[in-house]
């Protein structure tokens, strides 16, 4: 992308700041849950099946309504669509806390709250995507600002400060946590409400849902460019779970590392993590968002390959740290990319697809993940995940290049015709 001092100089709207200001409290109430409904799980049970049981709970909302979800957002208001969303989780998040408190908490209670937390951020955080750009007139070079920025609050919220919170929280009372969270939605309500009014997208009420939903997913299938910006989400979480899912016992039998020391390994991840969201978009601009999406792809690719032939923590936790950076820049670069480009009233639905396809590959990759080593080794999900990046990324590098975005954002206009649907969903670039 070519870079636009006078862009890049202007500042971020006013209303930023307090989108910003919702999504970091938010995030840090969602760090915190995510810490302690697990926890809440261990005090009623020991059975592995039932504690899976309230993790899968948040899974399944983008894998049954993603697509539905985003044909719905491009139907809604979108600013009253996230505060209703958070006012809403406010309000759950009472009944457990409820229960907890008079003694009558109970895993069925958690796997729904979990389902119901992970439905309201569906249309929260669809919303969110598609009502950006509009704050920001499509600017690229503020969407990567902006992306940053919220990817940046997001990982310091919920990887950093919000898990250690929940855990200090929970020893004050099975309640205190969720109450907590409870709080942090209503704040973040009462702040996206004040945000500014932007128009909202004409759609049209004659058509289906289900054919609106379907054409969203076609935009995105017939458009090579988003097509690869769907692909390596989707391909990566396939990798990354393989990962995960052994890499708990890779530190401990081949790093020698006990759950301190395993803690900081995912400590450098996230810190590499916050470095690439800070960085992207320089990297956007010094060499163009297609070169620069291949090359931290590759980043990623390499840096797993050398954790799978690590031979100390210290040499692990460096690699983690570099694919963290990798990784931030990627989720700055790519989504900042879509939202430029995707007319505003599909935008709802181009990112429910794309979302909705990386949360239904991650199951593959932990069942790839425990395969591989219950057969071989436990380096050998590694050394697949590192085959599967770099293969994804000579896959989709021609898909996503320099040449391809710059006709994208050339070709972008601010606001699509909603008539011209069907002459949209034809284009293939």
């Amino acid at each position: 992308m070519t870079p636009n001092p006078r862009r890049d100089a202007a500042k971020l709207p006013a209303g930023f700041g307090r989108l910003w200001t919702a999504q970091t409290v938010s995030s840090l109430g969602d760090g915190v849950s995510h810490a302690a409904l697990p926890l809440l799980a261990l005090t009623l049970t020991r059975d592995p099946m039932a504690l899976a049981v309230v993790t899968a709970a948040g899974t399944l909302p983008w894998l049954l309504f993603g697509v539905l979800g985003g044909a719905l957002v491009d139907r809604w208001d979108r600013r009253r669509t996230m505060w209703g969303m958070d006012a809403a989780r406010a309000v759950l998040l009472a009944i457990p806390a409820a229960a907890a408190a008079l003694d009558v908490l109970s895993i069925p209670l958690l796997a729904a709250v979990a389902f119901l937390l992970a439905l309201g951020g569906l249309f929260f955080d669809t919303a969110a995507t598609a009502y950006l750009p509009d704050l920001l007139g499509r600017d690229p070079a503020q969407l990567e600002r902006a992306n940053a920025r919220l990817r940046g609050a997001q990982t310091a919220a919920s990887g950093f400060a919000g898990p250690p919170a929940g855990s200090a929280l929970l020893a004050l009372g099975r309640s205190v946590p969720l109450l907590a969270d409870a709080l942090s939605f209503a704040l973040s309500a009462l702040l996206v409400r004040s945000l500014p009014a932007v128009p909202r997208p004409a759609a049209s009420a004659r058509e289906s849902l289900l054919r609106q939903a379907r054409a969203g997913a076609s935009y995105v299938f017939r458009d090579r460019l988003l097509l690869g910006l769907a692909l390596r989400p989707a391909v990566g979480n396939v990798a990354f779970l393989a990962v995960e899912t052994v890499l708990a016992l890779f530190a401990h039998e081949r790093l020698g590392v006990g759950a301190f020391g395993f803690g900081l390994l995912l400590t450098a991840e996230a810190t590499g993590g916050l470095l690439g969201a800070g960085i992207a978009s320089f990297l956007g601009r010094r060499l163009g968002t297609g070169t620069a999406l291949t090359c931290t792809a590759t980043i990623e690719g390499l840096t797993i390959l050398g954790l799978a032939s690590a031979p100390n923590p210290y040499v692990a936790g460096l690699a983690l740290a570099v694919c963290g950076a990798g990784m931030g820049a990627t989720m700055v670069l790519g989504p900042s990319l879509r939202q430029a480009i995707v007319p505003a009233h599909l935008m709802g639905r181009v990112a429910s697809t794309s979302r909705m396809l990386a949360m239904c590959a991650a199951p593959f990759g932990a069942f790839l993940g425990g395969w591989l080593a219950t057969t071989y080794d436990l380096r050998t999900p590694l050394y697949a995940a590192a085959g599967l990046l770099l293969a994804m990324t000579a896959v989709t590098a021609t898909m996503t290049s320099n040449r391809r975005v710059e006709t994208a954002l050339r070709n972008a206009r601010p606001q699509a015709d909603p008539t011209e649907e069907v002459a949209l969903q034809t284009t293939s670039t």
